[in-house]
C-alpha cells in the first residue's frame, strides 16, 4: 500500500522535510522511503506505522545517517500486516529484496531460521537458514527462544534424531531417553516413520496430540511439586501453541501465487496485488484505473501478457475457463485460480483485503481535503499535472502524469517533445504541450480531467488558461511554484491561503514532484540519445 505522501527534497534541513501522516494507518506494518529515481533506500517495520513515519520528521535532532536519509527520501510506501511479528518478517524479505542503501547490511544475509525435517531414510530434525535440501522447512521463526523450545520439544517428545551421520553405537541423547535409537535398531523404520510423520503434523500447527501429553506430564509434575520442571513444560506448550498462529508472511511452498483483491468506488477501481515468491510475500502492486462491465478480465489479461503468470492465483471470485486456458496458456502450464473460504489462503486474501482499503481511505481523505481547499463542486478524480523540463534551453520536454483516485495512474502518462518554442520560454512550452493534450482529446471525444495542475507560478498559469480558453474548455486549473509551495489559482494575484503542509498542499506537491521525475527522466533520455548518436 503506498502512501507517497511527503516531499519537498529540494530542502536542505530534514526537520523541515514534511509529510502528511494521514494517508497512514495506525496499524503494524512496513514502510519503504524511496529517492527520487523511486528506488528503494530504507526499509523499516513499525507497530504504529502513521507514529513511527511521523516521528522522522518531527524529531529536532537527528543521528547523522537518519538525517542523511531524510533529506534523501521523496517517496514513502507501506504494506500493512496483522501483528509486529508479521512485520518484522515482512521487513527482512523485503531487504533481501531491495538491499536499501540506508539498511545495516549484513555480512550473513541468510534468512530467519526454519526448522528441517530432512528427507533421509531415518529423517532428522535441525535448524536450517537455508532452505537449499530436500525435506520440509517450518518457519521462520523471529524469535530463537520459541523456535528453540519447539525443537526441543518436537525432538523430545517423538525421539527424532539429530546427528549428521548415524552412529555405529548408542550415543548420550539415547542414553538420556531424548532419541529413539534408530542408528542401533531400537526402532523400527515403520514405526520411525509414524513418528516423524506425527511430528510433520504438529509443526505444521497440528499441536492437539502434543500439547495434550505436555499438559499430562506438567500436570504430574505439579503435583510431586517438582515445579521448575512444570515451568518449563509450560513454556513449551506455549511455544507450540504459537505455531497454531503463525504468521501469514511466510510459509513454506514450492511455487510462486500471486493474490488479488479490489475495491470498486462509483467509476474507478482500486486494485491491489501482493507478489508471493515460494511461501514469502516480496511486495505488492496497485493499480487504479475507470471501471469497466469486465475490468478484472480486462486487467487479467494485460497485466499477464506483459508478466509471466505465477502457479496459483487467488482471488475473491471465480474466472471464467477461457480466461483460465489463456493464463494457463501465456505459462506454458496449467495456472491454478483459487477462491478461499478459508485456511491460511483466505488469511493471505484478507490481508491483501485490508490493504486495499487502508490504502483507498487515505486517498479519498486526500481529495476531500483537495476538493474543500479549492472549492471544487467534488473530489477532482482524475487530476492530470504538467511539468516541463530543459538543459540551457535544449532538449526541452514536457511531461504529464494523471492522478486517479488520488493515486498515479501510469498509464495515462504522456511524454511531449516540445516543437514551436526556441530557447527558455517556460511560459510557451507549458502553453503548447497543454494545447496539444486537450485538443487531441477534444478531437477523439477522450475523458476531461476533473482538475489540472501547472508545475509553476502565475505565468505558467496563464499560459495554460489562454490554451484552455481558446479551445472553449472549462477545466478547473492550478498552479504551484516550486520555492514556498504557493497554490495559485486563475484571477487571483496572491497564492491560496493554504499551509504548505496542509493536506490538501502535500498532495498537489506529491502530484507535482511525480510529474518533475517523469519530465526529468524523459529529458535524460533525449540527452542520452544524442550523446551516443
Amino acid at each position: 500500500m503506498t502512501g507517497e505522501a511527503f516531499n519537498d527534497r529540494r530542502r536542505k534541513k530534514p526537520d523541515s522535510t514534511m509529510i502528511d501522516p494521514e494517508p497512514l494507518p495506525h496499524l503494524p506494518g512496513c514502510y519503504l522511503f524511496k529517492d527520487d529515481e523511486g528506488a528503494v533506500i530504507y526499509v523499516g517495520k513499525a507497530r504504529d506505522l502513521k507514529k513511527r513515519v511521523a516521528s522522522y520528521f518531527q524529531k529536532r535532532e537527528l543521528d547523522p545517517k537518519t538525517s542523511a536519509l531524510v533529506s534523501a527520501a521523496s517517496g514513502l510506501d507501506f504494506i500493512v500486516t496483522k501483528s509486529e511479528v508479521e512485520a518484522l518478517l515482512l521487513e527482512n524479505a523485503l531487504i533481501k529484496k531491495h538491499w536499501p542503501k540506508y539498511n545495516v547490511r549484513l555480512k550473513d544475509s541468510s534468512r530467519y531460521a526454519s526448522i528441517h525435517l530432512t528427507d533421509e531414510e531415518f529423517p532428522r530434525i535441525h535448524l536450517s537458514r537455508r532452505r537449499t535440501g530436500g525435506g520440509s522447512y517450518f518457519g521462520p521463526f523471529v524469535s530463537a527462544r520459541e523456535r528453540d523450545l519447539v525443537l526441543s520439544a518436537v525432538r523430545k517428545t517423538f525421539g527424532l534424531r539429530t546427528c549428521r551421520r548415524l552412529p555405529k553405537r548408542e550415543c548420550l541423547r539415547y542414553s538420556m531417553g531424548a532419541c529413539s535409537g534408530p542408528c542401533i535398531g531400537k526402532i523400527a523404520p515403520a514405526e520411525y516413520k509414524a513418528r516423524v510423520a506425527r511430528a510433520e503434523a504438529v509443526l505444521r500447527g497440528r499441536t492437539r496430540e502434543l500439547i495434550g501429553s505436555l499438559k499430562e506430564e506438567m500436570a504430574a509434575l505439579s503435583e510431586r511439586q517438582e515445579f521448575e520442571q512444570a515451568m518449563e513444560l509450560r513454556d513449551e506448550i506455549r511455544a507450540l501453541e504459537s505455531l497454531q498462529d503463525r504468521q501469514q508472511i511466510e510459509r513454506d511452498k514450492r511455487y510462486d501465487e500471486d493474490v488479488l483483491s479490489w475495491i470498486v468506488d462509483g467509476d474507478t477501481v482500486y486494485l491491489m496485488l501482493f507478489k508471493v515468491y515460494r511461501g514469502t510475500l516480496e511486495g505488492k502492486e496497485e493499480h487504479v484505473f475507470a471501471r469497466t462491465g469486465s475490468f478484472l478480465e480486462e486487467f487479467l489479461v494485460q497485466h499477464y501478457s506483459e508478466e509471466t503468470p505465477p502457479e496459483e492465483l487467488i482471488l475473491g471470485e471465480a474466472l471464467d475457463d477461457s480466461l483460465v486456458d489463456f493464463l494457463s496458456h501465456i505459462k506454458g502450464r496449467r495456472v491454478r485460480v483459487t477462491v478461499p473460504k478459508q485456511g491460511e489462503k483466505r488469511k493471505l486474501l484478507d490481508l491483501a483485503e485490508k490493504n486495499v482499503t487502508v490504502r483507498f481511505l487515505g486517498d479519498k481523505k486526500k481529495l476531500l481535503a483537495l476538493a474543500e481547499a479549492l472549492s471544487l463542486p467534488g473530489p477532482p478524480n482524475v487530476v492530470e499535472v504538467f511539468d516541463v523540463s530543459h538543459l540551457a534551453g535544449s532538449f526541452t520536454v514536457g511531461s504529464m502524469v494523471q492522478f486517479r483516485g488520488g493515486r498515479p495512474d501510469k498509464r495515462g502518462y504522456r511524454r511531449f517533445r516540445v516543437r514551436t518554442v526556441d530557447g527558455i520560454d517556460d511560459f510557451a512550452s507549458i502553453g503548447e504541450i497543454v494545447r496539444r493534450r486537450y485538443l487531441r482529446l477534444k478531437e477523439e471525444g477522450g475523458e476531461m480531467p476533473d482538475l489540472i495542475v501547472i508545475d509553476g507560478g502565475k505565468g505558467q498559469l496563464w499560459a495554460a488558461t489562454q490554451e484552455l480558453r481558446g479551445l472553449g474548455l472549462t477545466i478547473p486549473v492550478i498552479s504551484i511554484a516550486k520555492r514556498e509551495e504557493e497554490i495559485y489559482v486563475p484571477g487571483r494575484l496572491r497564492p491560496l491561503p493554504i499551509r504548505r503542509d496542509d493536506k490538501a498542499a502535500l498532495f498537489v506537491q506529491e502530484m507535482r514532484d511525480e510529474a518533475h521525475r517523469f519530465a526529468i527522466t524523459y529529458h535524460r533520455l533525449l540527452k542520452k540519445k544524442a550523446i551516443d548518436a
